[in-house]
């Protein structure tokens, strides 16, 4: 017994010399990456108690949550046929891993009628998807610390989103950054897993599929990146066999249904078009090409030379195969959230609940290249302008503009500040001859 109060008073000794000299040093603690756990611990805590005070006095809102239960209590009472699964708001539109995982909801909420159990089951997601993230950019160490406090207590609308609206984007964000995070430990076919659990969610994480199928390419080739799309394809099969047993056109068209309509009164990033060119085909088809363009420019001209920077600044040679065995932690997260970015700027509508899909990666998009001192206040206005943008409700023609122009800048500073520099490798010029030549003057 005095062992371990002997252990633990040491402990706690550490644990005080730190916070004593985090303190002396806490100008540095804002600014250096290295700091990044101390203030994700902080902040972590901070937000248990932001999360249970949103729950206990701001009134909840009711948008999907009844909707969501009313789609997987059909499922509950035996209904396998996929266009008979509705809700309030339409029938079901996502695919079967959201029924799966909605249902254990409804069954532990009630059949959905608890929604305080909901909200704090939502709270508690807030918190694993931040310890996701966290450790994301603990392995990138790149982000200022001091950015994180944006990123966590100014952001209302991400609130709003998991506790007050308890939509499934959340839920497929949090499966994804797991994902990311098995990603980092070269865990790459529970990775693919995950990833596909994350897509049977919400389909917006096929935005990421890009980026993916890059470094799956890069890390394995063709014929090693095989199996692990096939891990990707079979979770989807075996998720959805049920009810592609009973009706598959059905399933197929409604859970994965890329040509759906959204409502013009919904959007927040083209407000500022009239309503008949925002719901034509050949806009949405003009985006597509975009969207597409966007990708191959990045694949070829910066996903590629910011994987030739980070291996010179390691002084690694890059190996004479087309393979490219390095994967760092930034690399893999660059090419996987610039990708997730580029379909975010493409989208054919923003929804207010969409704003998760890339919130979380706004700080690493912002800082992941080199940021000079007068730089950093420019890159918080921007995530200050965002948040006021995804924060007018409803959306106006100023709004929808201006998140257009912030999405602009950080393309624009995600392509030059990742443009390859061209090295050169002449020797240095020997200082010895310069040195004879002093003495023989």
């Amino acid at each position: 017994a005095l062992r371990v109060e002997t252990r633990s008073g040491m402990a706690a000794g550490r644990g005080a010399a730190v916070l004593r000299r985090a303190w002396r040093e806490r100008r540095v603690v804002l600014l250096e990456p290295r700091y990044t756990p101390l203030v994700a611990a902080c902040l972590c805590l901070a937000e248990g108690g932001v999360n249970l005070w949103v729950i206990r006095r701001v009134p909840y809102t009711e948008i999907d949550w009844k909707a969501y239960m009313q789609e997987v209590e059909g499922f509950a009472n035996g209904t396998l046929d996929y266009t008979q699964l509705k809700g309030d708001t339409g029938p079901l539109v996502y695919p079967a891993g959201f029924v799966y995982i909605f249902l254990g909801l409804y069954h532990a909420t009630g059949r959905g009628s608890d929604i305080r159990l909901a909200q704090y089951l939502f709270a508690g997601l807030y918190l694993l998807n931040l310890l996701l993230v966290f450790r994301i950019y603990c392995r990138t160490n790149k982000v200022p610390p001091y950015v994180f406090f944006f990123m966590c207590c100014a952001s209302y609308r991400i609130h709003s989103i998991f506790v007050l609206r308890l939509f499934n984007d959340p839920v497929a964000m949090a499966i994804l950054f797991l994902a990311i995070n098995l990603f980092l430990e070269d865990r790459w076919s529970w990775g693919c897993l995950l990833f596909s659990l994350a897509v049977s969610v919400k389909m917006n994480i096929l935005l990421f599929a890009p980026g993916l199928l890059f470094l799956l390419l890069q890390r394995f080739g063709l014929l090693g990146c095989i199996p692990k799309l096939c891990i990707c394809a079979l979770l989807q099969v075996a998720l959805g066999l049920p009810f592609l047993l009973v009706n598959p056109v059905g399933y197929l068209t409604r859970s994965f249904d890329l040509g759906r309509q959204f409502q013009f009164k919904w959007t927040v990033n083209w407000r500022f078009l009239p309503e008949e060119v925002f719901q034509n085909r050949v806009f949405h088809a003009a985006l597509l090409l975009i969207h597409l363009a966007g990708l191959g420019f990045f694949a070829l001209h910066r996903w590629h030379s910011y994987a030739g920077q980070l291996r010179s600044c390691c002084g690694i040679t890059p190996p004479a195969s087309h393979l490219c065995p390095l994967n760092t932690s930034a690399q893999i997260v660059f090419i996987l959230f610039s990708s997730n970015f580029l379909g975010v700027c493409c989208s054919r509508s923003l929804h207010y609940q969409f704003y998760v899909w890339y919130f979380h990666t706004l700080p690493y998009l912002l800082w992941c290249t080199p940021t000079t001192k007068l730089a950093h206040m420019p890159k918080v206005l921007l995530l200050g302008v965002i948040e006021l943008c995804w924060n007018t409700y409803p959306s106006t023609v100023c709004s929808s503009i201006s998140l257009h122009i912030c999405h602009g800048l950080i393309l624009l500073q995600l392509w030059y500040g990742t443009a390859s520099t061209p090295v050169s490798h002449t020797p240095p010029p020997s200082r010895k001859p310069a040195a004879m030549s002093k003495k023989a003057q």
